[in-house]
């Protein structure tokens, strides 16, 4: 007997169709106890291609690839239905025009009242788009795995909330020394040091992180070979979508060079510090000493014996302000504080100086100095005074590596638009292994025989090759071997024709006495400069303090003031101010201090010196300074 079709139970299943086939996102159909299609809805043909009339009656793995249907699993699905009631899946189908898209199937056992089953219900959905999202998640995921993986200059791991180690990349493995194996699971306070675990530093860690979301410190981690590290940490906060803390992102870098190199810059600049308060204290006995020889050399001396002795002092006390003037540059030229006085000059000028400066030293050792110089005018761009400390280097550790009696030829030529200056001496030579070492700071070879200028600090040589380079040129040496002499070759620019700047100290100085006051605490640096002055035919007056000086410059109405600023009560500089502020007439004043690098000479500059004279004196330097006050006048 068939349902009649306007009953309440035909109409309710009449609408349920209706709305079945009405459903486009999903693909809804039946199938018998067999598996064979028995009803098909709009939503299907759109998905799979396949209308009503061409699918209906065909077995449904129609729609499974060919590895699927070969290995029985639509059969599979319906036996798990009937099993379970309801089974579902993900996996590829294939639409009528061979495509696959990736589907969620869902298939329903159907049962009649009696309980037998009677077919299967079944929907599908598309899930390509969405398997392709997932899909470039996991890849996005895997080549973020890869990069962390692959880092090696950080130590880039995962903790869970409570600081448990739970992944390592090869960076963690390199920087401190554990495989994943080894440290996975453990606590991340392994890698603090016992005092920084005592004080619950990691603990300190993973609070503030919590609290601000992420914290960045620096100090020591202990690699697994109990080695210690200076590592730059950032601990990170990791929330899911609902703000629970899932665990802590972590990142260390190793800094230990870093902090090496700040440590050698501050030891470089304490060391520059300690240079530059040991010149002083070194310049202040030598300036006395100074003083006296020049004294000596004034005044005529009938004694061979005493004269000898006195050239004798002389060349040491040079050797001497050389050796600390050496160690300043040092300093200045690690520290970039060396600044060059550039000018157009002849470096006929530069030679002349040079050799003038060497000559006792080679007149000592009895060596043969020949110079020779091309006839036409060489220029070059420069600072006249360091490149005659380059040349000078170079003639001065020529004559120390050459036997008495020797021979040391400097020559003068232009090259290819570059001016060359040959030091070639015929002295112990350099093996082969120390051409590339020589220039090396504090590089020395092996002594020679004793020598005026034997002794040394290893550093001339560096000294001429940075203020070479300064000045876009370049030294270097050769020998054909130990015992055969070598050459040390300066190259230099050339210059084109210009107007060369000449040398004003280099003029005569004019006669006429000036009212001179010597004002030092060391009384045997203003006493023996004051007696150099007389010498040079000045009215001299000499003060121990500041207070004194302030009293006696109203009477004695000096033109000059040689002014030492390291002195108790009354320092030069507030000296100078009050000297400056009571006199009736302004005196030349000259600052005479131990501390004599450019830093030095700007604060004096600035405090209202007219001049900055560095101890010890030489006699020329104090010459052209008396020039500078007669030619100024009073003021």
């Amino acid at each position: 007997m068939n349902a009649d079709p306007s009953s309440p139970s035909a109409l309710s299943d009449q609408r349920l169709q209706l709305l079945i086939d009405s459903v486009v996102d999903y693909g809804i159909f039946t199938l018998d106890s067999q598996g064979y299609i028995q009803s098909w809805n709009t939503g299907a043909a759109r998905l799979k291609g396949y209308s009503r009339d061409e699918i209906v009656g065909r077995h449904f793995s129609t729609f499974y690839t060919p590895e699927a249907v070969e290995s029985r699993w639509p059969q599979e699905e319906l036996r798990l239905a009937k099993e379970r009631g309801r089974f579902e899946d993900e996996g590829w189908r294939v639409r009528k025009d061979g495509s696959r898209f990736w589907a969620n199937v869902v298939i329903t056992a159907l049962h009649a009242p009696d309980g037998e089953l009677t077919g299967y219900a079944k929907i599908t959905r598309d899930l390509t788009e969405r398997r392709r999202h997932e899909e470039e998640l996991r890849a996005s995921e895997e080549r973020f795995r890869l990069l962390v993986n692959g880092v090696r200059d950080y130590a880039i791991f995962m903790l869970d909330p409570e600081g448990i180690i739970r992944s390592w990349n090869a960076g963690a493995q390199a920087i401190k020394g554990y495989t994943a194996d080894e440290v996975i699971g453990l606590h991340f306070s392994l890698f603090y040091t016992p005092q920084d675990r005592q004080a619950g530093e990691p603990a300190i860690e993973l609070r503030v992180a919590r609290e601000k979301g992420r914290v960045e410190n620096e100090g020591w981690r202990v690699r697994k070979d109990g080695s210690l590290f200076w590592a730059n940490v950032v601990v990170t906060a990791v929330y899911d979508r609902s703000g629970a803390l899932v665990g802590f992102a972590k990142v260390t870098r190793d800094m230990s060079d870093r902090r090496r190199l700040e440590e050698l810059e501050s030891s470089s600049r304490r060391m520059n510090e300690f240079l530059a308060m040991l010149a002083h204290e070194l310049r202040n006995p030598l300036a006395p000493i100074r003083n006296a020889v020049t004294i000596m050399q004034l005044e005529p001396t009938a004694s061979p014996a005493l004269r000898n002795c006195r050239d004798v002092i002389d060349r040491q006390l040079t050797h001497i302000t050389r050796l600390v003037d050496d160690l300043l540059d040092v300093g200045r030229l690690t520290t970039g504080k060396i600044r060059l006085r550039k000018e157009i000059v002849r470096l006929a000028d530069v030679v002349t100086r040079s050799v003038e400066a060497i000559r006792p030293v080679m007149t000592a050792r009895r060596h043969t100095l020949t110079v020779q110089e091309p006839e036409q005018q060489v220029l070059v761009h420069g600072d006249l005074t360091r490149l005659a400390q380059v040349l000078q280097n170079l003639l001065v550790n020529a004559a120390k590596y050459t036997p008495d009696g020797g021979s040391v030829q400097l020559r003068v030529e232009v090259q290819d638009g570059l001016a060359a200056i040959s030091v070639t001496d015929n002295g112990r030579g350099l093996a082969p292994e120390n051409l590339a070492r020589i220039f090396e700071l504090f590089m020395q070879t092996e002594t020679g025989p004793s020598s005026p200028v034997e002794s040394g600090l290893g550093i001339g040589l560096t000294l001429a090759r940075s203020l070479a380079e300064m000045h876009g040129g370049t030294i270097d040496a050769s020998s054909p071997g130990l015992g055969q002499g070598s050459t040390f070759t300066v190259r230099l620019p050339t210059a084109p024709d210009a107007v060369v700047a000449e040398d004003s100290a280099a003029e005569a100085l004019e006669a006429g006495a000036l009212r001179v006051l010597v004002i030092d605490d060391n009384r045997d640096s203003a006493d023996s400069a004051s007696e150099v002055l007389r010498l040079l035919g000045n009215r001299v007056e000499c003060a121990y303090d500041g207070e004194s000086a302030l009293t006696l410059a109203p009477r004695f109405r000096p033109d000059v003031v040689l002014l030492d600023l390291a002195m108790p009560g009354l320092d030069g500089y507030e000296t100078r101010e009050r000297l400056a502020a009571a006199g009736v007439r302004r005196p030349f004043f000259v600052a005479m201090t131990g501390y004599g690098n450019e830093e030095d000479k700007r604060r004096t500059r600035e405090a209202g010196f007219d001049a900055h004279l560095t101890k010890p004196v030489e006699l020329d330097a104090l010459m052209a300074l008396l020039r500078q006050a007669r030619e100024r006048g009073p003021s």
